[in-house]
């Protein structure tokens, strides 16, 4: 399995890709990044790729699984990433 690419290594990938400099691609990606951050609770969308939502879990009974006692799990608020259908079908292969 191939390495996953550094953030410096995708920011150098954009600049070259877009003609900018390496240093303005990050903080392109930063940006992009502290704004997903901000509009996470009302839904961030990046077209091709996926959203991130804010749901909502509701309280529920787990078991500690040393004991097996039943503990209270409370209700609480949870980031997700959604990944966009078209990239399953471009990394998975379309059915």
């Amino acid at each position: 399995m191939a390495k996953a690419l550094t953030k410096s290594q995708v920011a150098d990938s954009i600049a070259k890709k877009i003609g900018v400099t390496k240093k303005i691609a990050t903080e392109m990606m930063n940006h992009l990044a502290q704004l997903s951050y901000k509009e996470a609770k009302n839904s961030f969308t990046i077209p091709g790729i996926g959203k991130l939502v804010l749901v909502k879990r509701k309280a529920r009974t787990g078991r500690n699984p040393q004991t097996g006692a039943a503990i209270k799990i409370p209700a609480k608020k949870v980031v997700k990433f959604r990944v966009a259908k078209a990239c399953k079908d471009a990394v998975l292969g379309a059915k």
